[in-house]
C-alpha cells in the first residue's frame, strides 16, 4: 500500500482523532498496512509483540482457548478499533488470540518506531496515548455495563450453578 493509502485508513481510525494531517502522515510513514486473509492469526494468546493494530478495513474476532484446539468469541472488533493497545502499552502477554472474520486490512506500529517519533513530534505521541486511553475507557465502560446486565439477568432468574 502507498503512503497516500495508509494516510486515508489511519485517518478515520479512532488513533488518528485529534492530530493534524501532518501528525498522521508521521504515523504513515511508520505503519505497516497490510490484508491478513479469513481466519488468520493477528495477535496470539500469551504472546508478547509489543505492536499496536488498527482494524482500518473489515473484522476481527478476540478469542479466548478453551483447550483441545477449541476456541470461543468474546469480542468482536469492527473498521476503526485498535487491537493490541494493552500489551504495546505494558509489553505483557495478550490474553486473548485475534482471528481475522473474512478479508480485513489493518495497519500496524512497532513500540520501538513509535516511540523514535517522540524527538520530533512529541505531542503526537502524546495525544496517541491519549486516544489509546479513551480507547480503553470506552471498552471498560462497555464491559461493565455488560457485566451490570447480566448480574440483573442471573439475579431475576435465580441461576443457580
Amino acid at each position: 500500500m502507498s503512503i497516500e493509502q495508509d494516510f486515508a485508513s489511519l485517518r478515520r481510525s479512532s488513533l488518528s482523532a485529534s492530530l493534524s494531517d501532518e501528525e498522521v502522515t508521521a504515523l504513515a510513514g511508520i505503519a505497516c498496512c497490510r490484508r491478513l486473509a479469513d481466519q488468520e492469526v493477528l495477535i496470539s494468546e500469551g504472546n508478547i509483540d509489543n505492536s499496536l493494530h488498527i482494524i482500518t478495513e473489515g473484522a476481527i474476532a478476540v478469542t479466548r482457548e478453551l483447550g483441545k484446539g477449541d476456541y470461543t468469541t468474546i469480542h468482536v472488533l469492527r473498521t476503526g478499533d485498535l487491537a493490541g493497545e494493552m500489551g504495546f502499552i505494558s509489553g505483557q502477554p495478550h490474553t486473548a488470540t485475534l482471528r481475522s472474520l473474512g478479508r480485513t486490512q489493518v495497519c500496524s506500529f512497532e513500540r520501538e518506531a513509535f516511540e523514535q517519533l517522540l524527538p520530533e513530534h512529541p505531542w503526537l505521541v502524546y495525544r496517541v496515548m491519549q486516544n489509546i486511553v479513551k480507547v480503553g475507557q470506552d471498552i471498560l465502560r462497555r464491559m461493565n455495563a455488560q457485566h451490570v446486565e447480566l448480574t440483573k439477568y442471573v439475579n431475576r432468574s435465580h441461576a443457580l450453578y
